[in-house]
């Protein structure tokens, strides 16, 4: 399934979805961090760890295709010299 962070609901609930309990194999270094943020009670469950790390991961991605549509409507991406002149002005 497939959601957009527009569809997100406040306090990281996605719209008319429901919980399904799926098997999934990570890093065992990522589970000691999931279950490391419920103990210092920075996440209700492993599983809550883990759906909002695969939310995180939907904007990045949803920015990305934006970002992508958006360098695809202003010509492309950004010379090396107008990379130069953003870094300068931003003090790169």
């Amino acid at each position: 399934m497939s959601f957009r962070w527009s569809d997100q609901l406040p306090g990281g609930l996605i719209g008319g979805t429901t919980s399904t309990k799926i098997a999934v194999s990570l890093p065992a270094e990522l589970v000691e961090q999931a279950k490391g943020a419920v103990a210092g009670g920075r996440s209700s469950s492993v599983s809550d760890c883990v759906a909002r790390a695969m939310e995180e991961q939907t904007k990045l991605d949803d920015l990305a295709l934006l970002l992508d549509e958006m360098l695809a409507e202003s010509g492309g991406p950004l010379t090396a010299a107008e990379r130069a002149t953003a870094d300068r002005a931003l003090g790169r």
